[in-house]
């Protein structure tokens, strides 16, 4: 089961607007387990489901469906710079 974290917004070098969804996935374990529930990573992806990449400092790469080269975005959220 993923729910939705966070949205954050970043910019390409046009100024286009591109929404990013952070997605975390949620597992209940037996109740026999102690711990409750476990996160696993965050899965990253656009508004319209296209899979993005963390690069670090502020940048991601968009793979876009036909597009031979990843879309490179920018974001100035203080959890990615």
């Amino acid at each position: 089961m993923s729910e939705h974290e966070r949205t954050i917004m970043a910019f390409d070098d046009q100024g286009r607007e591109l929404m990013i969804d952070i997605l975390v996935s949620v597992k209940e374990l037996n109740e026999l387990t102690p711990s409750g529930p476990v996160s696993g990573e965050p899965a990253l992806r656009t508004r319209e489901g296209h899979p993005v990449t963390y690069l670090g400092g502020g940048e991601f790469s968009v793979t876009l469906p036909g597009d031979e080269t990843d879309l490179i975005v920018r974001t100035d959220d203080p959890d990615f710079i």
